[in-house]
């Protein structure tokens, strides 16, 4: 057999390794606490399970339009408008089954021997898979732990040249859980105006999910831009909706052509039931969005003071998304072979800072995006874990 030589620059997304390796050991009859996938633990709120449930029985069961049936692009342009105080036309907005397929399809529009793209490191692992499946030289943009795992956008723009075709920027942050702060974003908007064939990919899949009374900050806000930008967000994370695989990408006039085209020839639409739950989710109740939110911000104070607390662990406070990566580079351990150890040996899943980019080297993702009994336990076991590294 004769494959195509790119296959084997296609990566994959660890925390489904580590997630079967964890349900390995809890068929075994081990005591697995899974802190590794990134998924909330609640259900999809119930008058959204509904709206799917009438869509199939009013008989929604064919193709839809490529681009996503208008109801729900209407709903999704009344959403940005009110979340992002700006107007968009539905025409720009294609529903997508979940948010890679929009990464990867602003990666592939773009992605050729020669070219260049930016992407966060350490960030979600699918960005620099897919640039160099492309074919395209994957840069990264460090993203700096003193900085609250944000980035210098003069040095983001030191990297910018000739040969650079998309930046991906992701705020707030998987896995590191940062906010690129206005000022660092405004800097970087003005420094593009002298690249303007350069085009931005806003991975916003979070962005209802920031504590504190902090507000996201959409690139939307930068009209200067507006013409070269893609932003990528959906209802897995913000609506529990990870298995609907439902998502949407806004893109410019001069791209929505082409990505249209890459939906016929990829997906041809979206489920046609799941689409009509996303109206139901954008436009319905949005008090167990609260709810969620309430309790991960209390898991967020809970496994950020206990990781604290250990001899050779330290985390900075996330600020947004549901994640913690904790700094354990003071350990003596690689992130691989502590990600390993602690699941063998402990029986906690967490992933490996490495799994996210060079730069997550000594670091590890923790998902709190479990209940607090769960937290309290793989933190009491990791401390036993840390007694027994140190000693």
């Amino acid at each position: 057999m004769t494959v195509s030589s790119k296959m084997s620059k296609l990566g994959t997304e660890s925390a489904f390794d580590v997630l079967a390796q964890a349900a390995r050991l809890a068929q075994t009859g081990r005591n697995i606490i899974n802190l590794g996938i990134g998924q909330p633990d609640f259900p999809t709120p119930d008058h959204i399970v509904e709206a799917g449930i009438k869509a199939l029985k009013d008989g929604h069961h064919g193709y839809t339009a490529a681009n996503g049936i208008p109801e729900l692009r209407e709903a999704v342009a009344a959403d940005i408008l009110k979340r992002r105080d700006v107007e968009v036309s539905p025409e720009n907005i294609l529903i997508m089954p979940g948010g890679k397929v929009t990464m990867s399809f602003a990666i592939e529009i773009f992605g050729e021997s020669g070219a260049e793209i930016l992407y966060p490191n350490p960030g979600f692992p699918i960005y620099e898979s897919m640039i160099r499946y492309s074919g395209a030289q994957p840069v990264p943009i460090p993203l700096i732990e003193e900085k609250g795992f944000s980035f210098d956008a003069d040095y983001v723009l030191s990297k910018v040249n000739d040969r650079t075709r998309l930046i991906i920027l992701n705020t707030p942050a998987n896995p590191t859980g940062g906010v690129i702060p206005p000022e660092e974003l405004s800097k970087l908007v003005t420094g593009l105006q002298d690249w303007p064939n350069v085009y931005i990919l806003s991975d916003e899949i979070y962005s209802r999910m920031t504590y504190d009374g902090l507000q996201h900050h959409s690139l939307l806000s930068h009209p200067e831009i507006r013409d070269r930008l893609i932003i990528l967000d959906g209802w897995s994370k913000t609506y529990a909706m990870t298995g609907w695989r439902l998502g949407w990408g806004l893109w410019p006039d001069s791209l929505i052509e082409y990505a249209k085209r890459l939906c016929i020839n990829y997906h041809s639409c979206v489920n046609a039931a799941a689409q009509y739950a996303g109206i139901a989710a954008l436009s319905g109740d949005q008090s167990p969005v609260d709810h969620m939110m309430t309790a991960f911000d209390a898991r967020r104070h809970l496994i950020h003071e206990r990781l604290n607390a250990m001899a050779g662990v330290s985390c900075i406070m996330p600020k947004g998304a549901f994640y913690a990566f904790a700094n354990i580079s003071k350990s003596g351990l690689s992130s691989k072979e502590f990600q390993n150890r602690l699941l063998d040996e402990e029986g906690v899943a967490a992933i490996a800072g490495t799994s996210f980019g060079k730069d997550g080297e000594g670091y590890i993702r923790f998902s709190y995006a479990s209940s607090i009994e769960n937290i309290e336990d793989a933190m009491g076991r990791m401390n036993r874990f840390m007694d027994r590294v140190k000693a």
